[in-house]
């Protein structure tokens, strides 16, 4: 059983965010494993990592979704295959992962691969990772750190790790100078210490939508 969790800020003139018809109809298409519940999760209009730690809170909080086993998180600019909830979930329990993405790159003309760090090579590292063989054969990449935008986690891994999970950062440490994180490679960063083991599967390929242009990466 699955929540699906998305936070949205939208791109619509009316009130309420709104997500690109294109991304709803990828959402809609998505196959859901046989004979397990799904239900989708919205947070709207926070910034994405108050969105995600919300949504997080609200499951553990509910009497019936806490006891469900995974979270599937999407976001607004992300078109995920429809057998993207499928093969995250065969990749995850197959190879005892604590959460596992789909791949895409970064938009615009520097399109970089988002699957972070090779945990076999020494010091935590957070480098993108050369994924042009893994890609081509369809494989399954361990990494440090992985994007949101389609990844599946299993519930224990918040309640392993003391709240807030997911935390957007641009500080100045003494000694170490200024350090940036986007919410997912904070969190990972955190959960690697705590020896949890995250992959990127190269059959789940997710196109990175730029909504004012309409461009897929």
């Amino acid at each position: 059983s699955t929540v699906v969790g998305v936070p949205t800020r939208g791109g619509g003139a009316g009130p309420e965010p709104t997500v690109p018809l294109r991304v709803a109809n990828a959402w809609q298409n998505l196959i859901g494993p046989m004979n397990q519940k799904r239900a989708f999760l919205y947070a709207l209009g926070d910034e994405v990592g108050v969105a995600y730690n919300r949504m997080i809170r609200a499951v553990l909080d509910n009497t019936e979704l806490r006891t469900w086993r995974y979270v599937l998180t999407l976001e607004d600019d992300n078109l995920p295959p429809p057998d993207a909830h499928i093969r995250l979930l065969e990749t995850i329990e197959a190879g005892g992962y604590d959460a596992v993405s789909g791949i895409y790159f970064t938009k615009g003309e520097l399109n970089m691969p988002m699957a972070y760090g090779d945990p076999s090579d020494g010091p935590l590292d957070f480098r993108p990772r050369d994924v042009r063989a893994a890609l081509a054969a369809g494989q399954v990449m361990p990494v440090n750190g992985i994007a949101m935008g389609c990844a599946l986690w299993r519930m224990d891994l918040f309640r392993a790790l003391p709240e807030p999970w997911y935390v957007t950062c641009s500080d100045v440490v003494p000694g170490v100078g200024v350090r940036c994180y986007t919410q997912d490679l904070h969190f990972c960063e955190r959960a690697r210490a705590a020896g949890k083991r995250f992959a990127v599967d190269m059959r789940v390929r997710v196109g990175h939508l730029d909504v004012t242009t309409g461009e897929v990466y």
